[in-house]
């Protein structure tokens, strides 16, 4: 099943609010932020989720990271970890030619993003019933 995705977060609101997902009960506010771990360190997370996503929207690399006002070298730097650490590519690039060189997302980087968003939102429904519950 391949879904339209649409950015989850715009940059500024990505050092507003430090959690990925977040629920209110009285004046408290229940945090949480998820992401998927690797023997390297961070493997997927949401703002890693949200580059792929652009890649594959836009099929370059420096328009991903342009729209997300972020360095084409730290964009870079964040697919490369993720291909290392995955156990087949998520990105794929191509050099020049005639119609210049391009950024895909593979099969596996299609069922990496759904999954991760799948993830997500389990994730946003358990911060919301435990905020719910909160007793304070």
């Amino acid at each position: 099943m391949r879904r339209k995705t649409s950015p989850r977060f715009k940059p500024s609101n990505k050092d507003l609010s430090p959690a990925d997902a977040a629920v209110r009960k009285g004046g408290y506010e229940l945090k949480g932020r998820v992401w998927i771990e690797g023997a390297s360190g961070t493997f997927l997370g949401c703002g890693r989720v949200v580059l792929l996503e652009r890649i594959a929207e836009f099929g370059s690399i420096s328009k991903a990271a342009k729209s997300m006002d972020m360095s084409y070298r730290h964009a870079w730097e964040l697919v490369d970890s993720i291909n290392r650490q995955a156990g087949r590519p998520l990105v794929e690039t191509s050099v020049g030619g005639k119609k210049g060189g391009g950024t895909k997302l593979t099969e596996a980087g299609r069922e990496a993003v759904e999954g991760f968003w799948n993830i997500y939102e389990k994730f946003k429904r358990f911060l919301n019933k435990e905020g719910a519950s909160l007793q304070f």
